[in-house]
């Protein structure tokens, strides 16, 4: 399991390592907001397209194939702009890197399934969920701390030794998961699975923690600037924010493993926390950003091992890389609508405002559960 959880640790390390410090001021990094854009849209591109190609051809070849091509082909296009110093080369390089995680992310999150018997599949995901966060949580840090000491070049050279390393570790630790036979599948029989709620309300959870994770990391330090806090205070209501996701995660997967949780309940609990933070976020002063900050990394740390369980649980075997991909596609949009939503209410009103526009639909699955259960229980025996 420990080469899975590094793979983990290496796309989150990759994707927060890059894109905070591409806008930094070394003399390789992007020098205007387009260009920035385009580099940190190219990545991100990348994974909703092909995630759920390489989640597909995980179950076709094994998940183990493609966990290394992904980890050699991450080394490969590091090491392209670590050689070649040029701009041109930073965009192939980038979306060389976005490609990458898209075919090792999915496939490790088949393999902590397969290896890993039902009963203690939570603990499973919530050891991977937690260094995954570790890896969001110091790349934008030790990514920062690089590209200062030696620009892009040396981030990127060191990303290329990780992924090596951790592709070499896979190959001698991870042991060789065959593909198992399954049916022939339609795109009409796809189409009835992921449309079949024990796929969508998981998934539904994943892209909405995303989608607050996301949110809070960019804007809670507009809203802490905007109460006159410094980047000292903010980056620390972020670090929080990250810290708290990370340790929850193993605690949840456990909570669940030994029935002391179920699914529903912690998806239900998650969701009303996240929800909370947001509308805490709402609150002036460093009090609503520390706040908020604590209960959206809570929330988010509490749905995320549990959406992956439920979704492993759900699933046939034979078809789990496809379902981790297409879950992982959830996450993405989740990760990238959340911010444009929060974004186009603060302009039109306010940020206050905006953060209340995700808290609502966040907000709206635990109601309605509650209300199915109200009814359930009033129903005549």
């Amino acid at each position: 399991m420990w080469p899975l959880y590094a793979a983990g640790f290496t796309t989150a390390f990759g994707a927060h390592g890059v894109a905070a410090n591409l806008g930094g001021f070394s003399d390789d990094a992007a020098n205007s907001l387009l260009v920035l854009g385009g580099l940190l849209a190219l990545y991100d591109g990348a994974e909703v397209v092909l995630k759920p190609v390489f989640g597909s051809l995980a179950d076709r070849i094994g998940a183990k194939p493609v966990l290394l091509g992904g980890l050699i082909l991450f080394a490969a296009a590091s090491a392209l702009y670590a050689i070649a110093d040029s701009p041109g080369w930073l965009w192939a390089a980038r979306l060389g890197q976005g490609a990458a995680a898209s075919a090792f992310s999915p496939s490790a999150s088949a393999l902590v399934a397969r290896l890993n018997p039902a009963a203690k599949r939570g603990r499973a995901f919530g050891s991977y969920g937690f260094y995954k966060s570790i890896g969001y949580t110091l790349g934008p840090l030790l990514g920062g701390v690089l590209v200062w000491a030696g620009g892009l070049r040396l981030l990127f050279t060191v990303m290329a030794v990780l992924a090596a390393a951790v592709a070499l570790w896979a190959t001698l630790a991870v042991p060789a998961v065959p593909p198992l036979p399954k049916q022939r599948q339609t795109l009409a029989d796809l189409a009835r699975r992921l449309a079949d709620r024990s796929f969508l309300t998981p998934t539904a959870a994943l892209a909405a923690a995303t989608a607050a994770l996301s949110v809070g990391v960019g804007f809670l330090p507009v809203t802490g600037a905007a109460a006159g806090l410094g980047t000292v205070a903010t980056g620390a209501a972020v670090s929080a924010l990250a810290a708290c996701a990370a340790a929850v995660q193993p605690y949840a997967g456990r909570a669940l493993d030994a029935g002391r949780i179920t699914v529903r309940t912690g998806l239900t609990a998650g969701l009303t926390v996240t929800a909370a933070g947001l509308l805490c976020a709402m609150l002036p002063g460093l009090t609503g950003v520390l706040t908020a900050a604590v209960l959206i990394g809570a929330g988010t740390g509490l749905i995320t091992p549990l959406g992956f369980t439920a979704l492993a649980t759900s699933t046939p075997e034979e078809r789990m890389g496809q379902t981790m991909g297409s879950a992982e596609l959830g996450r993405e949009l989740g990760d990238a609508g959340g911010p444009l939503l929060v974004a186009a209410v603060a302009t039109a009103t306010t940020l206050t405002y905006g953060f209340a526009a995700l808290a609502v639909p966040l907000a709206i699955g635990p109601v309605l559960t509650l209300a199915r259960r109200g009814r359930a229980t009033q129903a005549p025996r």
